[in-house]
């Protein structure tokens, strides 16, 4: 599947996204991070990322997409963030969670605009 984010803070150079899968007490699975995208203020992450999930455990995960601004090595900013599955941020991604898991296995692309940090 395919997530595609915008966030609206402007003056960004240096960002990287961070997917963290969770269980239903919101307790981590697995988690992968994005490649840095340095001086994009609206940077495209096309990354593929692969989660072993049983197929009914998929009802009851969430996958938590994080996007972070990097201004130094030790220093981050969390810009926003949107989830899907179990515990979605809204309608959209919940729907796009559902369409996934019925798409057997092709890509189902959608935009999610971050919710702030």
């Amino acid at each position: 599947f395919c997530i595609i984010t915008h966030h609206a803070k402007a003056a960004v150079n240096d960002t990287y996204g961070k997917l963290t899968l969770l269980d239903t007490v919101g307790q981590e699975l697995c988690r992968c991070k994005t490649s840095l995208r340095r001086g994009q203020p609206h940077p495209v992450y096309k990354e593929t990322f692969v989660f072993q999930v049983a197929l009914f455990q998929l009802s009851d995960v969430t996958l938590l997409v994080s996007i972070y601004s990097r201004r130094s090595i030790k220093r981050k900013e969390l810009l926003g963030w949107v989830s899907l599955g179990h515990n979605a941020s809204g309608r959209e991604e919940w729907l796009h969670w559902q369409d996934m898991r019925q798409s057997q296995g092709q890509q189902v692309c959608r935009w999610h605009g971050l919710q702030e940090a």
